[in-house]
């Protein structure tokens, strides 16, 4: 009888391979993009736009079964102050949640930029490797908070930085304090949000939609719910109009 061929065998451990370094040290990419989240946050007060919140239930069959709508917009005081104010009437059809205005406020809470230079000392930050997000070629960076805290929320998710340009494209994660994850809107379990953002004005990467699913226990029966939030109609602020440019140094989140 003839031997029997010899085979070529290839052992696949456990562990991953380690992803391929990116092109830049890893804290010059992070001190880069983080000063392009300064600049942002900076320059977001001075554009204006309109703000839709939706809401849905969905029934048995997985599909949209009644949905809360909020539109607002943001205005500013005597100060000078920018605060989004309601522009329409919300407009509600759910069966299972009674929801107003002010139980959605701790949205308001949430920073857009949540690693600006100044936050940066907050976090540790751990390169993943690359991805493409809508066809944008991007580094990702896994972002755990140093320590947790009970008043203030720290930002614990994944961002996805544009490996050309060096500015966050996308976030996905939560906010968390020492307690568990922040649940932003009162009565609803959502804290999970994933948020694209957009190029403004040729020079400007604000968030312009973010995302969240989850599922709510009401008297025992499971309700399907989803969270969506558009920012559209951007437009910069009249020269005469705009307040002095905020810094970078904001505070981070107190618990809603």
């Amino acid at each position: 009888m003839a031997p029997p061929p010899d085979h070529h065998v290839i052992r696949i451990g456990n562990e991953p391979a380690p992803p391929a370094p990116p092109s830049l040290p890893e804290p010059e990419i992070i001190q880069r993009f983080s000063r392009k989240e300064d600049e942002y946050l900076a320059m977001r007060s001075h554009f204006t736009y309109k703000k839709t919140i939706r809401i849905e239930e969905f029934g048995p069959d997985g599909k949209p079964s009644a949905e809360y709508v909020l539109v607002m917009a943001p205005k500013r005081d005597a100060d000078g102050k920018v605060y989004e104010s309601v522009v329409q009437r919300p407009q509600s059809t759910m069966q299972h949640f009674y929801l107003r205005s002010e139980d959605l406020e701790g949205l308001e809470r949430i920073p857009a930029f949540p690693l600006t230079t100044a936050q940066l000392a907050n976090y540790n930050l751990k390169y993943l490797g690359k991805e493409q997000v809508d066809e944008v070629n991007c580094y990702i960076f896994q972002v755990k908070p140093k320590v947790l805290e009970r008043q203030k929320a720290y930002f614990d998710g994944v961002v996805w930085v544009d490996s050309q340009y060096l500015e966050v494209v996308k976030t996905y994660g939560q906010w968390m304090t020492d307690l568990g994850p922040v649940h932003v809107v009162k009565d609803l379990p959502f804290s999970l949000f994933e948020t694209y953002r957009e190029n403004v004005d040729g020079k400007y990467w604000f968030p312009d939609y973010s995302r969240s699913d989850d599922t709510a226990d009401v008297k025992g029966q499971q309700i399907p719910v989803r969270i969506v939030i558009k920012w559209t109609d951007f437009k910069p602020l009249p020269a005469a109009s705009q307040a002095t440019v905020p810094t970078a140094n904001s505070p981070a989140p107190t618990k809603p």
